[in-house]
């Protein structure tokens, strides 16, 4: 974690993220991406490392850690929100910003008391402004929906006025597009790919935890949401193979093991389905951890995340991608929130379901769920 994120964190909260992270993207698409790459790495970074930003049972050097780390986090906001610093995050200028701000409204929501009340009354009016100021832009028909839904719920929490209407409009469209067993399509039809775990169960679950209870046909789709979450947390578990690796299936491959948002965020809220340990998944977490972030080349020479899945692998990274949009593999981090005492730590390794079937052990059958 704390090579991944450092550069980032300790670049922002100096005001000088611009200045010292590289910006690398497909030939041709640099420039574009210069304008929204650097508020892609703040608002994904925090995104995966809020819950332990949040964690006040750790102790020792891990909470000096910690604090540090929050103390970047909360500087690193500052400067991304007031128009008149140099490091300004250039928010609603570019369609990009609805995703980037949503993965910083999901980190405010992640982390309630370390970054979004222990903010300034003055930043907390200019965060407002920033997330309002994603409005000037339209949100594709796809998952997209729900990144605008959650800079609402972002609103909401800072005690703003906030558009229902957006909210309702996410919450209706990804509702039309279940398919069954688990799965969204990503706009009306299905995509195979990732982000079912990227984007859209994390998402909903921020969006209705923060705003269910406001209106009675969004507290009727939680448990529903909750269900089938659960179901898609152990698809994701099944496809880690062996040795950590998974298919490389679809786009935004870049992202690494943040293909496993939603299995790592099943486990931060303790709602993984019953055929799974949390031992278990802490392992296979961090067979896939290792496997991404453990390659070589995957780090530049100053300690910057490359593009690739495996290694250096610019190939793979699509027009969209740059290096702030590498951070979302913090996603796998998600069970740091958890008290170090809890189970998904505590508890002795345990095999994961594809190691156990590869090496012969007896396995339980898997059935899709029917709703």
């Amino acid at each position: 974690m704390q090579r991944v994120a450092a550069p980032v964190l300790r670049a922002a909260a100096a005001g000088q993220l611009q200045q010292q992270m590289p910006v690398e993207a497909a030939p041709g698409h640099v420039e574009e991406r210069r304008k929204v790459t650097y508020l892609e790495a703040v608002g994904r970074t925090l995104s995966g490392l809020s819950p332990w930003l949040e964690n006040n049972a750790v102790a020792g050097e891990e909470a000096e850690l910690r604090k540090t780390y929050a103390d970047w986090a909360r500087a690193a906001i500052a400067h991304g929100v007031d128009p008149a610093s140099p490091a300004w995050l250039r928010f609603g200028e570019e369609r990009q910003t609805i995703v980037d701000a949503a993965f910083l409204s999901l980190a405010l929501a992640r982390a309630p008391q370390t970054l979004c009340a222990s903010l300034s009354t003055g930043t907390r009016k200019q965060l407002a402004s920033a997330l309002r100021a994603t409005r000037h832009q339209l949100p594709p028909f796809n998952n997209w929906l729900l990144f605008a839904a959650m800079n609402e719920a972002a609103l909401h929490q800072l005690g703003e006025d906030w558009d229902s209407e957006r909210v309702d409009y996410a919450l209706r469209e990804i509702a039309a597009w279940y398919l069954g067993d688990g799965v969204y399509g990503d706009g009306p039809h299905f995509h195979d790919d990732y982000y079912n775990s990227f984007v859209i169960h994390p998402f909903l679950l921020a969006v209705l935890d923060a705003l269910g209870a406001q209106q009675p046909a969004w507290r009727a789709m939680l448990q529903p949401a909750l269900e089938r979450a659960q179901r898609y947390a152990a698809i994701q578990e099944r496809t880690i193979a062996p040795d950590g690796s998974y298919p490389p299936i679809g786009r935004s491959l870049a992202y690494r093991c943040g293909a496993f948002h939603l299995l790592a965020d099943a486990a931060y809220r303790q709602m993984l389905p019953p055929q799974l340990s949390p031992e278990q998944v802490r392992c296979a977490l961090s067979a896939t951890i290792q496997r991404t972030l453990d390659a070589a080349n995957t780090f530049d020479e100053r300690g910057w995340l490359r593009i690739g899945l495996c290694g250096y692998q610019p190939s793979i990274g699509e027009t969209y991608i740059s290096t702030g949009s590498l951070y979302l593999c913090t996603a796998a981090f998600l069970p740091l929130g958890l008290s170090p005492t809890d189970r998904f730590w505590a508890a002795p390794d345990a095999t994961w379901t594809a190691k156990k079937a590869w090496s012969g052990v007896d396995i339980s059958t898997d059935h899709a769920i029917d709703d």
